[in-house]
């Protein structure tokens, strides 16, 4: 085995849990965990813990050579942030007249409930190929795949994210439960991996309860334990090493 697949499948098979466990005594609090605290980002430009920030912009550099540009659609997102877009779909939906229990399945098909997010944590990055021309809605999974813009740069980090700690959350996988497939999320797994193992300590009722959330009062005790089993932990395994 040469050098290179080597170093990827000892990341992608043993380092994973090498990361976890030298994260795994630190404190995440529950404001950070929720979106709601004030995490020392990498750069305005660069909204991801510093670690990741780090690790990010080497794997950038690196497909760069490539000739692909990496470029963040989407990195950390607040509480807030994700509250906005939650009820934003719940009130577009209610016009089309969609019943409260189908409207909340219908947005958690891509969306997460504020609270809940990847993307709160400063780990987790939504990407595409930034030489390419920005043309309607970008994250679309035909994009990444068949002629579309992202398929060089899709196969790219499915060849080569792990060497940089990132693995995507959201697979194709027909067996994962959840959250749609998502060839565009990557998550920094050194430290979204003890993230996730704090943030299933935490009471999920108790704390995504909120009077301005669309929809709030049919998150029955049923419907929160699903979603963790299948949104929250509907991921690739690689992301649940603890």
């Amino acid at each position: 085995m040469n050098r290179k697949n080597f170093l990827k499948t000892s990341l992608s098979i043993i380092g994973v849990s090498i990361w976890s466990e030298s994260y795994q005594n630190k404190d995440y609090p529950t404001s950070i965990l929720l979106g709601k605290g004030n995490p020392k980002l990498y750069s305005t430009d660069l909204p991801l813990l510093k670690k990741a920030g780090f690790a990010f912009k080497e794997m950038q550099r690196a497909a760069f050579k490539e000739g692909i540009e990496i470029e963040i659609v989407s990195a950390y997102r607040s509480f807030d942030r994700q509250k906005r877009i939650w009820n934003r779909k719940y009130l577009a939906n209610q016009k089309m007249g969609l019943i409260p229990e189908e409207n909340i399945d219908k947005i958690i098909e891509y969306s997460t409930l504020p609270g809940t997010s990847r993307h709160h944590w400063g780990t987790d990055v939504d990407l595409i190929d930034g030489s390419k021309i920005k043309d309607g809605e970008l994250l679309l999974t035909e994009k990444f795949h068949g002629k579309g813009p992202y398929v060089k740069m899709r196969k790219w980090l499915e060849e080569n994210a792990v060497n940089y700690g990132f693995i995507r959350p959201y697979t194709d996988d027909i067996n994962r439960k959840g959250f749609y497939y998502e060839p565009w999320h990557y998550s920094y797994a050194p430290i979204a991996i003890p993230m996730l193992k704090r943030y299933l300590e935490l009471n999920l009722k108790s704390l995504l309860s909120t009077q301005d959330l669309e929809g709030s009062d049919h998150l029955s005790p049923t419907f929160l334990a699903r979603y963790r089993e299948e949104n929250i932990l509907g991921i690739a395994k690689g992301l649940k090493s603890f």
